[in-house]
């Protein structure tokens, strides 16, 4: 019987645990926070999205950053699997907007109930305590010390996260013990994040949530680093929601100068919109610009893009140029928003960096370095947009290495 021990009982440690446990091993999870799961807990806003409803190659697309590495442990475990496992569990789950999937309850404590009964009830004891170090011999790993004691193993799975909410105990401890072992880290940094900007609007909009606009990120070359339709909402730093998450995870280099081009009115052409406000102009004709777009823009918008426009808000629509309405449509359909940066890491919803992709199995999920050291989840460096994605890749890996474990 292989006897295991796996550091971190998140998603990936669990699933892990579980999994080796089923398989016929000896599974010990250190976990140093009082409870497993405590980020499981807090995701989705405390419902936890749990999956995707979606096929590998929708998933794929998914994962900006080395998604090949993936093709094994999505193969063995994919989306549609892992919705089917939480139901086989007893865990209820339904499908929401964009796919993704949450438990019917609505609430997270659940999905770690599910996670941590799995591990338990396959056999899995749990261990309240933080690892200290990881000994390896003959360039083997034979044991891990924790709490001043040294718990004999016969290999090791770091499942312990990134860096990203600290306070759920995600420190960095994984990146730690690898390079120790001889790994490669690739500089973590903020991912799924929300983004600083300089400009006062964003204050001034803060709040302000916005559904159906459009979206490009671009360097101050004009390049486009990512292109997107859906939520974003202003805050007294900067912008943040769903898009703006998902975008952050393209922007690696602040260096480039990035700016958000918001697309108010993306249903509309240029010509549409016109159209448009010419009606609203003329069914306005003899009332104040300020007081005649409340149909076309949120209330809390409109004293902003007057500002941008340079209209005075007492100006009669009637007097309205050809020219003013023609820069007003380039407004509504691209207003700037210039990025300084991300948010501190702590706040995060993921770590982009990690344990380097090509110094791990990816049939296997163990090191090609130290024999029988094995890695799942976010201390890896792979990751996704939002949508649940994130934690397929958690669930996949975790499977895969708690499986890969049982069997050496």
């Amino acid at each position: 019987m292989s006897k295991v021990i796996i550091i971190g009982g998140g998603a990936s440690g669990l699933m892990a645990a579980g999994y080796a446990s089923m398989y016929g091993a000896d599974v010990t999870v250190f976990e140093k926070m009082p409870r497993v799961g405590r980020k499981l807990m807090i995701t989705g806003k405390g419902r936890c999205n749990l999956a995707n409803a979606c096929d590998i190659d929708t998933f794929m697309r998914n994962v900006p950053v080395n998604n090949k590495f993936l093709y094994s442990a999505l193969n063995n475990f994919p989306p549609y699997d892992i919705i089917d496992f939480f139901e086989q569990q007893g865990l209820k789950t339904k499908v929401e907007r964009g796919n993704r999937v949450f438990p019917v309850s609505d609430k997270a404590v659940d999905v770690v109930d599910t996670m941590r009964d799995f591990a338990e009830n396959n056999g899995a004891r749990i261990v309240y305590k933080e690892v200290d170090d990881i000994i390896a011999e003959n360039g083997a790993v034979k044991a891990v010390k924790a709490g001043g004691r040294l718990y004999n193993c016969d290999c090791v799975i770091i499942a312990s996260g990134g860096k990203s909410y600290p306070r759920t105990g995600t420190t960095g401890d994984g990146y730690k013990f690898a390079e120790k072992l001889g790994h490669t880290i690739i500089e973590p940094r903020p991912s799924l994040i929300p983004l600083e900007s300089p400009d006062s609007d964003c204050k001034a909009l803060q709040g302000l949530s916005l559904k159906n606009v459009g979206l490009k990120i671009k360097t101050m070359d004009n390049k486009t680093v990512y292109e997107d339709f859906g939520e974003m909402l202003f805050t007294h730093f900067g912008i943040s929601g769903p898009m703006i998450l998902s975008a952050s995870c393209n922007m690696r280099d602040y260096s480039l100068g990035y700016t958000a081009h918001i697309d108010f009115k993306p249903a509309l052409t240029s010509e549409q919109l016109d159209l448009r406000v010419q009606r609203d102009l003329k069914e306005n004709n003899n009332k104040t610009i300020a007081n005649s777009l409340n149909k076309l823009l949120p209330k809390k918008l409109i004293p902003v893009i007057l500002k941008r426009w340079g209209i005075p808000t007492d100006k009669k629509c009637n007097s309205i140029t050809k020219e003013e309405r023609k820069a007003f449509i380039i407004l509504l359909k691209n207003f700037t928003v210039k990025i300084s940066k991300p948010r501190p890491i702590s706040e995060a919803i993921i770590t982009s960096g990690g344990v380097k992709v090509s110094e791990i199995n990816p049939k296997t999920m163990e090191s090609k370095l130290v024999k029988n050291l094995y890695f799942a989840g976010e201390v890896i460096d792979v990751d996704a947009y939002t949508g649940g994605f994130n934690l397929i890749i958690a669930w996949a890996t975790g499977r895969l290495a708690g499986e890969s474990a049982a069997y050496i």
